[in-house]
């Protein structure tokens, strides 16, 4: 067993559930989006984008791609909460939805790279 897959593994996972976490609740409802979730979604996908550098296989170059847009996403959506906090006063049900719905697209970038992972894995063969 690899460490170094074991950790990437983790840290894949690890960001696809906090995402998760995240962004399950009624769209428009602060109550249920906690915005420390939010900031570990963020720093979670970070981590796991610096893990995938280095790979120069065409799958590692897909996994970079889908982490660069989950963290593009999650940056925007941190950006869009901080944007109606600080700036609106408040966060609104529309700068709220908004905050989600970038979050959810995170989301799907996170669950292809799960499915990735999972295909690289099954398909990997011992020598």
């Amino acid at each position: 067993m690899s460490l170094e897959k074991v950790v990437f593994g983790f840290f894949v996972l690890l960001a696809a559930t906090l995402n998760f976490g995240f962004f399950i609740g009624d769209l428009s409802d602060p109550a249920l989006h906690n915005v420390y979730e939010l900031f570990a979604a963020v720093v979670v996908s970070l981590i796991t984008t610096v893990l995938k550098f280095g790979d120069r296989t065409q799958i590692g170059a897909v996994h970079l791609a889908t982490s660069l847009v989950a963290d593009l996403q999650l940056i925007a959506a941190a950006l869009m909460w901080a944007w109606g906090t600080q700036i609106e006063g408040g966060l609104t049900p529309g700068t709220m939805a908004a905050v989600v719905s970038l979050s959810g697209g995170a989301l799907l970038a996170n669950l292809v790279s799960v499915v990735l992972l999972v295909i690289e894995t099954t398909t990997f063969h011992r020598r």
